[in-house]
């Protein structure tokens, strides 16, 4: 018998003694201790998950213990088991884990709390399982968490909300939790490259394609800001999902949402994502620019000629090459915008104490 055949069939008949304790309802110290082995054995084998997917049902009856012990044992025995095994997410989803695992996530223990949310993330990558999970009540105390939780609960938390938003139904109870103050928040002390940033921005992103999250954003005081700012200097993926929810905003509603943009700078980073960003925010950061730059106000003959003057002063100081042709171009169109905008306030300040509405309409672009 060579060593793997030895290995293997030494692996086997722990298996097999550990799935007897784990499965010996008397004797709690044991099924603790046995716990605590799966937990070791299914840590970093696909193997032994698979082995051990028999100890799920008794493992989910020690999360109702009334001792934290076995509680924590049990539950970080099933967190190993559903990593990367989809049967065995499943398995712990019908066995009833959710409603404890919602209890936990209730805990004063901080150390239940994150062990909770850490199982949540792993089961929420179930396609399968991401409606009852959100059904569980799972949804509203993720939120909450957001606003008290340590950074690594706050992550898995934003993680595990992100998973279940892929479903409809999910996307729906995570914005009747109101969870676009508190994102704005964490955008707003965090450092916009880090991956929190980047989870926070992925996730409105998403809410912004409903009206109530669009609303929520722009009331939120420095909400539009703490995107443009992940849109200037986050990671390339957050710099992605930064354009993608100020494109979302433009592309439903252009009149609303333009000059609430244009307020907060957001030119300059746009230009720098049509050079250096991934091919999807450079596409997104062109069309942005796009809906920016069309101004919906026609310009006097005067105004233009004025405009066309001071443009053609600032372009031919503008060195670069080539390639940077567009870019230039761009920035000329929006200054000129820029300073269109400007010349229509002082007018109508001086015209009159009411403003002269726009006539603009509306543009609805589904993607």
């Amino acid at each position: 018998m060579d060593s793997h055949t030895c290995h293997v069939t030494t692996t086997s008949a722990v298996a097999q003694t550990l799935l007897h304790l784990i499965q010996n309802n008397n004797n709690l110290s044991s099924q603790i201790e046995a716990a605590k082995e799966i937990r070791q054995l299914t840590k970093t084998s696909q193997r032994c998950r698979r082995q051990f997917s028999g100890a799920i049902r008794p493992l989910v009856s020690m999360l109702w213990s009334q001792s934290l012990e076995a509680n924590e044992a049990a539950l970080l025995a099933l967190l190993n088991l559903a990593v990367k095994d989809e049967t065995n997410k499943i398995s712990i989803v019908d066995a009833g884990a959710l409603e404890p695992i919602v209890g936990f996530l209730q805990s004063d223990n901080p150390n239940m709390q994150e062990h909770a949310v850490a199982a949540l993330v792993t089961l929420s990558a179930s396609p399968v399982k991401k409606l009852a999970i959100g059904a569980s009540g799972t949804i509203s105390y993720l939120v909450d968490i957001l606003d008290y939780g340590s950074l690594q609960v706050k992550m898995d938390a934003l993680m595990a909300l992100s998973n279940l938003s892929t479903e409809p139904d999910n996307l729906t109870l995570i914005l009747q939790s109101n969870p676009i103050p508190t994102l704005v928040d964490i955008l707003k002390t965090s450092k916009k490259s880090s991956k929190i940033s980047e989870r926070c921005v992925s996730l409105i992103e998403s809410f912004v394609e409903f009206e109530e999250g669009r609303v929520s954003l722009t009331a939120e005081e420095g909400g539009i800001l703490a995107v443009v700012e992940v849109l200037e200097s986050g990671t390339h993926q957050g710099r992605e999902h930064a354009v993608g929810t100020l494109l979302t905003m433009c592309q439903v509603d252009r009149c609303r949402y333009r000059e609430p943009i244009l307020k907060e700078g957001v030119i300059p980073g746009l230009l720098e994502l049509t050079v250096q960003g991934t091919i999807k925010s450079r596409t997104k950061a062109h069309t942005l620019l796009r809906l920016l730059r069309e101004s919906p106000y026609q310009r006097t003959e005067l105004e233009a000629d004025t405009l066309e003057n001071i443009l053609s002063n600032i372009i031919t100081q503008i060195d670069g090459v080539e390639q940077c042709g567009n870019a230039k171009q761009m920035l000329a169109e929006m200054v000129q915008v820029s300073m269109e905008q400007s010349l229509r306030h002082l007018q109508q300040r001086a015209l009159s104490d009411l403003p002269i509405a726009p006539s603009c309409t509306s543009e609805v672009t589904l993607k």
